[in-house]
């Protein structure tokens, strides 16, 4: 068996590091959210059981758990979508040069390294003096665009700058207009591209805090009223509820996996769709 080097054990070491700063944190909350009924939010535990996820479906004396959890989650739906479409449309437009197309192009990238809380303010603050209602659906909406749109545009552009353009000719020649060559040829070979950018979308979306933090108005994101109530609960339930959203966002990018691995084994049992329907 041939001898590991030392950078092999140093690159091992980091990595160990790496997983449990990540999920280290996780593990110990979900440990945390089984305290027995007289449990705290320390160790020791003070015995096993599943009460204070049954708590989570009580009424609450502190904060609207579902309400912002629902927010969340249309919110996430919203951003979603609006950047799948858009992050196509542009990966397209920019598949030519264009006047202007260099400026836009570094103007969205500078999007990602403002600090986030700056374009929380700032769009609350042009919402406000505008006289128009800051919430969560409007300026918030638009605020956690500023933050999903840039890399869903960067993976688009990576995409179709390796996209093989013979197969939108070969549709041409076929009589296809430009419509049914996106529809029946593009999309098709981009699709498992486009299940990632919605992954990144919605992910983005539902955990975001700093962007929402000025734009969400009176009703909050889910994960502000968790961050509220660090401040108001002293029980295991602020643990439970960050297990069920873990387990939660965890079950969507297990969703998001399987829906890929299925249109890779249609692909490869029957071949890929692009084409059909075109005639």
């Amino acid at each position: 068996m041939e001898k590991r080097s030392r950078s092999f054990y140093t690159l091992a070491t980091f990595f160990a590091l790496f997983l449990l700063f990540l999920y280290g944190p996780t593990i110990t909350i979900a440990i945390l959210s089984f305290q027995g009924p007289q449990g705290g939010l320390t160790f020791p535990m003070r015995g096993v059981s599943l009460h204070w996820f049954r708590d989570l479906f009580e009424q609450q004396a502190v904060g609207d758990i579902w309400g912002s959890f629902s927010r969340s989650l249309t919110l996430g739906l919203m951003v979603m979508v609006t950047t799948v479409i858009v992050s196509v449309m542009g990966g397209l437009a920019f598949r030519k040069r264009f006047p202007g197309s260099g400026a836009i192009f570094y103007l969205i990238i500078t999007s990602l390294v403002i600090p986030s809380i700056l374009v929380s303010l700032g769009v609350g603050l042009i919402f406000s003096q505008s006289g128009l209602a800051v919430h969560w659906s409007t300026s918030g909406f638009g605020a956690q665009l500023t933050w999903t749109l840039p890399f869903g545009l960067l993976i688009m552009f990576a995409v179709f700058n390796r996209f093989d353009k013979s197969y939108e000719e070969a549709a041409r020649d076929q009589g296809a207009n430009a419509w049914q060559t996106i529809r029946y040829v593009v999309l098709p070979i981009i699709a498992p591209m486009l299940i990632g950018v919605a992954l990144f979308g919605f992910t983005l979306s539902y955990d975001e805090f700093a962007r929402t933090l000025l734009t969400a108005g009176s009703y909050n994101t889910l994960p502000l009223e968790i961050y509220g109530m660090t401040t108001n609960v002293t029980t295991p339930v602020i643990f439970a509820l960050g297990t069920l959203t873990t387990a939660f966002s965890f079950g969507i990018i297990g969703l998001f996996l399987a829906i890929v691995v299925i249109l890779n084994k249609r692909r490869s049992r029957h071949g890929s769709d692009a084409g059909k329907g075109m005639v």
